[in-house]
This record gives C-alpha cells, structure tokens and sequence, in this order.
C-alpha cells in the first residue's frame, strides 16, 4: 500500500506552482465585503492577499496574511477552510471556491522559504513580557508584542517550540520544518525563545510577574484522559502516536491490525497514519455518524483512505495475552439515549451485547485532559477551563490566558488560538499604557531587571 513511512506521511497536498497560483488567484471576484474575509477568525484581507498573487507580488501578499495571521503558513495548511473562508466563498454554491488556503501557503511559503524578514520589531516600548507556552496562541502573542515594541521571552516546556504545530498535527497537513520556520521567524523579530523551560507552580508564576510587566499563559491542554477499562495499560495514546509519526517516522511501530477509540480530528489522524502504514484500521465510536465531533471532510477523508467505521460501540476491555500483547479489543453496543452535557445523546450500553474486535493494537484519541495547572496557579476556572473576559484577562492581576486551555466556548483550533494571541497582546499593550499613563511623568519608563533565574527544567 505504502513505499515506507517517509513517503506514506509526505504532505497530501504538493504546492501549487506559479501558473496554478496565477490562474486560481486570477478566478477570485475580490468581493467588497467579502463573506470570506468575515469568516475568518483572524480576519485576514483575503481579496487582497489574493489579488496581489495575481499581480506576481508575492511578498505584498504575505505581509497582508502575517500581519492579520502570524502562523499563515500553518494556517494555510490545517485551518478548516470547508468550514471557514472556502466555505463562506460566493463561487461555492455554483461553482468551484477559491482555494484560498492553497493560495495562502503559496504566498507564506515564498517568504518563509526564502527567509525573508517581513516584518522588524517596533519602536522599545520599555517594558517586558512573558509568554508561556510555545503554542500558536504563545507564538501569536508573542509576535504582535514584539512588532509593538516589547521585549519578549517565550517559555517553552519541550526542547522544540510550536507545540501541536511541531508535534501533533500529521505530517499529511503540515511537516515539522513548516512549524519550525514559524518559531525562527518569532526569533528574528527578537524574541527570547528559552526552550526546556516549565512553570509548575505558583512561585514559578510569582517569579515572572516579579521580573516582567505581564505574563500571557498559553499552556494548552494535558494528555489524552485514561479510557478507564481493564487493558488500559497496553493501550497507544493517541497524541504520542502523532508525535513519533513526525519525529521519528521509521519507528513509529504501527500493528498489523489497529482498532482506534474516538472520532475526533486527532483520532482520524491517528487512523490515517495507521492505515498508510499499512494497517487495516477501525475506528470505534460509541455515538453515530452525526455525533461525530471530526469535522465533515476529515471523515470522509478517512472514509477514502479505507479507514472502517464501527459506530454504537462502547469498548469495555481490551483483551491480551500473558505478555502483554494486544489480542482484541471488547466492545458493547450502545443504544442512544437522553442529551447529555454536551447536548448530544447519551450512549447507553446494552447489556449482554459483547462482541470483539480482532486487533493487534489500539490506539485512543478521546480528547485531551483539561488543564490541572490552573488550580496550582489559583486562576478561577469555568467549565474547567481557565475563566478569561473578553480581552482574556484571568482573575490575577497582569496574567492572561489564551488558547485551547480557554476555549471553554466554541471549538479548539489553531486559528483561534492564533486570534486569542493577537486579542491578549492587545490587551497587554493597552493595560501597560494605562498604568504608564497612571505614573507620574518621573516613573513614566518602565524598570527593566534582570533576568530570572530559571524555572523547572
């Protein structure tokens, strides 16, 4: 099926050469009030960025995308453009929309490749802030600070920065290098990107807000919650499973047979990358095909690459041997019953309805934990997600919040995480200025101290 995993996870989509950007941008009606521009979260200029492909200004047009969207080129590649700009595009009903994300990535790539420097940092504004958390919504943050002036450090918990645009978005939609060219790009607007670096508590938190004048805290979501039946041990965790797929490729040891627990975005991931490893793969969910919670073209993406569906189907076990190895996974079916918290209804296991499916592996992506640091941190939550206003400010005093840890309202993507960052670096800007302008004339500029210590790691 495959001719090994370097080539079976090669991004899906090739890049659009000269001509095809040319005669694609060179469809677009440029609308005036264009629906697309209003459907996007970080409201990039869409016509515009468009029409400047068409007139061979590829640099003009990046700008136009970074400016709105400092992680266009992840952007370009994983946003959900069915749902969003493409799905919004006034030739969509009659015709054909515009490949706008295409088009995107084509003018992102140009520049990024190239590394040329679109943008410099702002006039000093002599004061300092930090981030925390590599992510798109710290990355984010982090780059709207920086062209406003501020010195910025970033602190990441791993050894590479980009958080899930590094490590757990599929090589099929965006390569690790696409990720890294971002976290360079942050560098050359002279951000302090400080990589092994973990807040753990409350004195780690203290130590910041001592030393800079605001703290944004992108930390994101824990792991994949335990499924909580007996086998669990011999369980994959899904979002592992990802990672090894972009870090180490030729390793990533895929069984003959994969049974996948979820269907969501990341268990379709999961699923696809089993099945151009050459597995046979199922993927078991226990509500039907419109509770899924993936989005519409990732299942039948899944569909089309052969992944099986096994809806109404509660795993209660997974079965091994004395050595551990996976044999089968044990499921009941579910009947559905009344809406849940969620809204949608609840599985409801029918006694005596045990079947098994014969798998040499499974592999869970039924979400991620919700964020237990919080509580450490003493910010108020809701809905276990960290409480946020509008300008996401948390209930401490120059600490704000931003990304998927928040996002206790409307979905997690990395859009919006992009768009948190750009509304918290606007938040910080306008709050620092205000406390400046509290000062008298002899305070007005801000104290820089040294540098902290170190957090954990």
């Amino acid at each position: 099926m495959t001719d090994g995993p370097h080539t079976a996870f090669q991004e899906l989509l090739p890049p659009l050469s000269a001509h095809e950007a040319s005669v694609e941008a060179n469809r677009c009606l440029y609308c005036y009030d264009a629906p697309c521009l209003q459907a996007c979260p970080t409201h990039i200029d869409i016509p515009t960025f468009i029409r400047k492909i068409a007139t061979g200004n590829l640099r003009g047009s990046a700008r136009t995308i970074l400016e709105a969207n400092f992680l266009g080129g992840t952007c370009g590649r994983v946003c959900p453009v069915q749902e969003l700009c493409e799905g919004a595009c006034v030739l969509g009903p009659d015709h054909k929309a515009i490949a706008i994300g295409r088009l995107q990535r084509y003018a992102v790539d140009h520049v990024q490749e190239r590394g040329i420097q679109v943008f410099q940092p702002g006039p000093e504004q002599g004061a300092r802030v930090a981030v925390v958390g590599g992510g798109p919504a710290g990355i984010s943050a982090a780059a709207e600070l920086a062209k406003l002036g501020y010195e910025v450090t970033l602190l990441e918990k791993r050894e590479l920065a980009g958080g899930l645009s590094t490590y757990g978005i599929v090589v099929l939609r965006e390569p690790v290098e696409v990720a890294l060219r971002e976290v360079q790009a942050l560098r050359d607007l002279g951000v302090d990107i400080q990589t092994n670096r973990e807040l753990t508590g409350k004195a780690d938190l203290q130590t910041l807000l001592d030393i800079y004048d605001a703290v944004f805290l992108a930390l994101g979501l824990g792991a994949v919650p335990a499924v909580g039946i007996p086998g669990e041990e011999a369980i994959t965790d899904g979002l592992t499973f990802i990672e090894a797929s972009k870090m180490d490729p030729a390793n990533i040891g895929v069984g003959r047979t994969v049974t996948v627990i979820g269907a969501g975005n990341t268990a379709i991931d999961a699923a696809t990358i089993a099945r151009r490893a050459g597995a046979q793969v199922t993927m078991v969910y226990r509500r039907g095909e419109r509770e899924m919670t993936a989005y519409r073209h990732e299942y039948e993406f899944a569909l089309h690459e052969g992944v099986q569906f096994r809806f109404y189907a509660q795993p209660v076990r997974v079965l091994t041997n004395e050595a551990g190895v996976v044999l089968g996974l044990e499921c009941l079916e579910v009947a559905l019953g009344e809406p849940d918290v969620s809204g949608r209804p609840r599985p409801v296991a029918v006694p005596g309805s045990e079947f098994v499916l014969p798998c040499d592996q499974v592999i869970s992506a039924i979400g991620q934990e919700k964020p237990t640091l919080a509580r450490t941190l003493d910010l108020e939550l809701e809905g276990g997600y960290v409480r946020v206003d509008d300008d996401l400010r948390t209930n401490l005093p120059r600490v704000y919040a931003g990304g998927d840890w928040v996002r206790v309202r409307g979905s997690a993507s990395t859009v919006m995480a992009v768009q948190d960052g750009k509304i918290a670096a606007a938040a910080i800007h306008r709050d620092i200025a205000a406390r400046r302008a509290e000062r008298s004339p002899s305070a007005a500029s801000l104290s820089v101290t040294p540098e902290p210590e170190a957090l954990h790691g």
